[in-house]
C-alpha cells in the first residue's frame, strides 16, 4: 500500500524544532512491513493543511498526521480535517470523558481551554491517548484513511504503537528488517570503493549510506523472507571493513569500548586539554565504568599540565603545549599519577583563534602510554571548534578500541 506522513507546525518550518516524529513513524512502519512513500510538512495554517490533506488523499491509501491537535489558537488540524470531510465538528462524549478523567488525575481539574479538544469531526473514530489530553482520530477522506495524532513525541509514539500500527501492519508484506554497521575513520567514497561487487545488482538486500558525523553508517535492508541473506551480506561487508567497523545497530562507541575494557581487565586514566573532559564524559556515560576508568584530568593551562601531570615547564617552552613531546609527557604523567595500565592524552588548537602557519586551527596531538611505550600522532581536523573537539574525542576513543582489540589477538 502507498502511505504518506504529514507533519504540521510552524516550528518545524522555522527550525525551532527538529521533526523526529516523521523519522520515528517511518521506521516503525517499515519494521511492520509498510514503507512510507512520501512525507510533507506544512505550517499551522488552515488553508495549507486543507490543501495538504486533499493532495495526499489523492495518491495514497493511508496518511499518518501529527501536530495541531492542542488547545491553542494555532491548533487547526481538526477543523481542517472536518472541512475536507465535509462534516461538522461535534463534541465527542468519549473524548470529553477522557479529558475530564485525565485532567483530574494529572492537574487537579479540567482547564476550560482544553474543552476544544473534545470537538472532533462527526463520524470519526477516536484514537485513545493515555499520556495526554488530546485524543487522536481516524477519518476517511476521499477513500484514503487518515490517522491524526498530536505532535508531542511520547504521546504520538504510544498512540502509534497501540492503534495505528496494529491497524496498518496487517496490510504489509510481513515486514522488513535492517542491519546498521557503524564505521569510523573512512569516507563514504572509500567505503563504496571497498564494497564494489559485494552485492549483486539483483540482490534483494538493499544497501544505503548515511553520515552521522563523525560516523558513517551502512544500512542493509531486506524483507523477512531474506533474513539469512541479510546476515550473510552484513558479515561479508564487515569482513571487508573490519578495521573501520566499530559497532552494529544500537551499539555506540561507548558501549563497545566498555565491553572491551571489561574483557581486558585494563584500567585507564585521561589527560585532556582541548576536549575539556569530553572523552571522560563519553566513557563514564556507560554504567559500571568505574571498574576500569580511574580518573580524568582536564589540564587546560600550561601550569596545570606541569602541576597535575608533571610535564616539565621547559618541555612546554621548547616545543609548545600543542606538540608530540608534551602530549606524550601528559599521557605518561597521567598514567603514573593514577597508577593505571593505560593513559591517553589530547592537546590541540580547537579555534577559532590560536592557530599559526606551523600549527593551524585543527592541529591536535593524541598520545597513549601503556608503561612500555608512548604512541603519539598529529592530526589536522577540519571544521569549527565543536567539529575539531568532536573529532578529537571520537578519534581518541577509537584509539582505545583498536588497542584493546589488538590485545585479544
Amino acid at each position: 500500500m502507498k502511505i504518506a506522513t504529514l507533519s504540521i507546525g510552524d516550528e518545524l518550518l522555522t527550525g525551532e524544532i527538529v521533526d523526529t516524529n516523521a523519522a520515528h513513524i517511518a521506521g516503525r512502519l517499515y519494521d511492520a512491513g509498510v514503507r512510507v512513500a512520501r512525507h510533507l510538512t506544512v505550517a499551522d495554517d488552515e488553508e495549507a493543511i486543507v490543501a495538504a490533506l486533499r493532495e495526499l488523499s489523492a495518491g495514497h491509501q493511508a496518511v499518518v498526521v501529527t501536530g495541531g491537535l492542542g488547545s491553542t489558537p494555532d491548533d487547526l488540524t481538526t477543523k481542517a480535517a472536518a472541512r475536507v470531510a465535509g462534516v461538522q465538528l461535534e463534541v465527542s462524549a468519549e473524548a470529553l470523558e477522557h479529558l475530564g478523567s485525565f485532567s483530574n488525575r494529572t492537574t487537579g481539574g479540567l482547564h476550560p481551554k482544553n474543552l476544544s479538544q473534545a470537538l472532533l469531526p462527526a463520524g470519526c473514530t477516536l484514537i485513545p491517548n493515555p499520556l495526554g489530553t488530546a485524543c487522536g482520530f481516524q477519518l476517511t477522506l476521499d477513500g484514503c484513511r487518515f490517522f491524526f495524532m498530536p505532535g508531542v513525541p511520547f504521546e504520538m509514539e504510544r498512540m502509534l504503537d497501540d492503534t495505528v500500527l496494529p491497524t496498518l501492519a496487517g496490510e504489509g508484506k510481513g515486514g522488513w528488517r535492517r542491519i546498521t554497521l557503524k564505521l569510523f575513520g573512512i569516507s563514504e567514497a572509500a567505503v563504496a570503493a571497498r564494497l564494489e561487487g559485494c552485492l549483486p545488482a539483483d540482490s534483494p538486500v538493499e544497501l544505503a549510506y548515511c553520515v552521522k558525523f563523525p560516523e558513517v553508517h551502512l544500512i542493509l535492508r531486506a524483507d523477512v523472507r531474506h533474513l539469512e541473506l541479510l546476515e550473510k551480506s552484513a558479515a561479508e561487508i564487515r569482513g571487508r571493513l573490519s578495521a573501520e567497523t566499530f559497532g552494529r545497530d544500537d551499539e555506540t562507541m561507548d558501549d563497545v569500548l566498555a565491553a572491551l575494557f571489561r574483557k581486558s581487565g585494563k584500567t585507564l586514566a585521561l589527560a585532556e586539554s582541548c576536549t575539556g573532559g569530553m572523552i571522560a564524559a563519553r566513557i563514564t556515560r556507560v554504567a559500571g565504568s568505574s571498574a576500569y576508568f580511574l580518573e580524568g584530568n582536564v589540564t587546560y593551562s600550561n601550569q596545570a599540565k606541569s602541576r597535575m601531570l608533571s610535564v616539565p615547564p621547559e618541555l612546554i617552552i621548547a616545543h609548545g603545549a600543542v606538540s608530540s613531546e608534551v602530549a606524550c609527557a601528559m599521557a605518561t604523567g597521567a598514567r603514573q599519577a593514577a597508577g593505571s595500565d593505560l593513559a591517553l592524552s589530547v592537546t590541540g588548537i580547537a579555534g577559532p583563534e590560536g592557530g599559526s602557519d606551523e600549527k593551524p586551527v585543527g592541529t591536535v596531538h593524541i598520545a597513549m602510554a601503556d608503561g612500555v611505550s608512548c604512541r603519539v600522532e598529529r592530526y589536522n581536523f577540519p571544521g569549527d571548534r565543536e567539529a575539531v573537539r568532536g573529532m578529537t574525542c571520537f578519534t581518541a576513543l577509537d584509539w582505545l578500541r583498536c588497542y584493546l582489540l589488538a590485545l585479544q589477538k
